[in-house]
């Protein structure tokens, strides 16, 4: 069998984290075994649809790195193919028109309801043959089989078995001739040839129903796999939680492709007690058989951890682009400070995010906003002063503004002044940098540069004097 996967969303937002997961085990089960990836645009809602929901859609993919052998496919371009396959099953006499107003339909479900029963349709118009007189108001209905069921080996979920009798005479097309989702998916499975049907268990309900349309036009039935669904922390779905969770957003928060990538993949699907997968890796060992069948939970925490590794282990050209646009989101000038390559070998052990890494490097690409209340009051006392001044004449007599002499010079002055080197070190970060959380001091004054760290220390001699005449 020749595996064909495909990715079929729907453009009325974002891509979410649950349709990311979608893809990314369609993408990698077809890479694995040798087949095609395609990506289908289901946009027949046209009400909805927008073309800044297929481009999210099309970004985020690609910064997955999910990228599809076929496609994108519009549905909304395929409607006379949808045309055909109608007039066929209604010639065929596996589809009739139905003119049931809604009113009808309406007052149908609730007595069901009433009686306790499954609301479904009555099959009122089922045997009708011929168009109804008002066809403008009619739908058409699909004539599902009324005995027998239908049974469905799920590649994830085991074996499922619907009772045809259960199962209601679907609406293929609406009154205006506009094709409904079940059908247009079962038609491009079909045309497209897809052999693995791998989605979410929202649509579980949707299958043999798919599967009774599939055997009307004629088709061979694909392997079904619905995965389960992927919960936040507090118990809500994911795709809920009003945009937290675009993948555009994680990339905007400062994530990298390969940590969402990760941890994507081990929501539903494990290998022994691994976290930490290279994507070749996990194309080689992904397999269907390995999907739990409970639900995940979207663990933040553990995003971090995985994003926190990738920064460390990334080349330093991988993180330049993202880097530089976010200094520039945080209103940073990356040509206003210190090489950015610089920036990112000093703080990429320190960041979880690039948003982090940014914002831990905003002292160095712009002038201090003043100090940090708490540090200032505990560092820059009228005791620091002497220490300084000393140590900003030796780092001003400096050759080479480099750590190692930096550093050298730091430590010897706090020797020659009887201080450990945080006594010296702690005053000297307040002074650089307005807190007291930096790099370690030589990596710190590296970043700040001479003439900015030289000036700093000017400025925090005078902060120092002016709170001892003060006092």
């Amino acid at each position: 069998m020749t595996v064909r996967t495909r990715f079929a969303p729907s453009p009325t937002g974002d891509l979410h984290v649950g349709g990311a997961r979608t893809a990314l085990f369609c993408w990698l089960f077809a890479r694995r075994h040798g087949g095609s990836f395609v990506l289908r645009i289901e946009d027949t809602d046209r009400a909805r649809s927008t073309e800044a929901s297929v481009e999210s859609i099309l970004q985020g993919l690609a910064w997955l790195g999910l990228d599809w052998d076929e496609g994108p496919i519009f549905q909304s371009r395929r409607l006379a193919r949808y045309r055909e396959q109608l007039r066929r099953l209604l010639e065929s006499g596996d589809a009739y028109h139905c003119d049931c107003s809604r009113e009808r339909l309406a007052a149908l479900r609730e007595s069901q309801r009433a009686r306790g029963e499954k609301p479904r349709y009555d099959g009122r118009c089922r045997e009708r043959r011929a168009a109804p007189r008002n066809g403008d108001a009619a739908v058409l209905r699909f004539r599902n089989p009324l005995a027998g069921e239908v049974v469905v080996e799920d590649a994830v979920k085991g074996r499922m078995s619907f009772a045809n009798a259960e199962l209601d005479d679907l609406v293929i097309a609406r009154a205006d001739g506009a094709p409904t989702y079940n059908f247009t998916v079962v038609v491009d499975d079909l045309d497209f040839g897809i052999s693995h049907v791998i989605r979410g268990d929202d649509h579980v309900n949707n299958t043999p129903r798919q599967i009774n349309l599939l055997h009307a036009l004629g088709g061979e039935v694909p392997v079904y796999a619905h995965l389960p669904m992927i919960f936040a922390s507090d118990g809500r779905r994911m795709a809920k939680r009003e945009g937290a969770d675009a993948v555009t957003g994680f990339r905007d928060a400062g994530y990298l492709p390969e940590a969402l990538v990760n941890h994507l993949a081990r929501l539903g699907w494990s290998h022994g007690d691994r976290e930490l997968f290279s994507r070749e890796e996990l194309i080689r060992l992904f397999d269907l058989a390995a999907v739990h069948r409970s639900a995940s939970i979207f663990d933040f925490e553990k995003l971090r951890w995985l994003n926190q590794h990738y920064i460390r282990q990334a080349k330093v050209e991988t993180l330049r682009e993202p880097f530089v646009r976010e200094l520039r989101r945080q209103g940073l000038d990356p040509g206003q400070g210190p090489d950015v390559d610089t920036a990112i070998e000093v703080q990429r052990d320190r960041a979880g995010t690039l948003v982090d890494m940014a914002g831990k490097s905003a002292f160095a690409y712009r002038d201090l906003r003043g100090y940090d209340e708490r540090a200032a009051g505990k560092h820059l006392r009228p005791a620091a002063l002497e220490a300084l001044l000393t140590v900003r004449e030796r780092l001003a007599a400096l050759a080479v503004w480099e750590a190692a002499p930096l550093h050298e010079a730091v430590a010897g002055c706090a020797e020659a002044l009887g201080l450990q080197l945080g006594r010296l070190a702690q005053p000297l970060r307040v002074a650089l940098t307005g807190s007291a959380a930096s790099p370690s001091i030589e990596k710190t004054l590296v970043l700040v540069g001479r003439p900015r760290a030289l000036a700093r220390i000017d400025a925090a001699c005078d902060h120092v004097r002016r709170r001892a005449a003060r006092s």
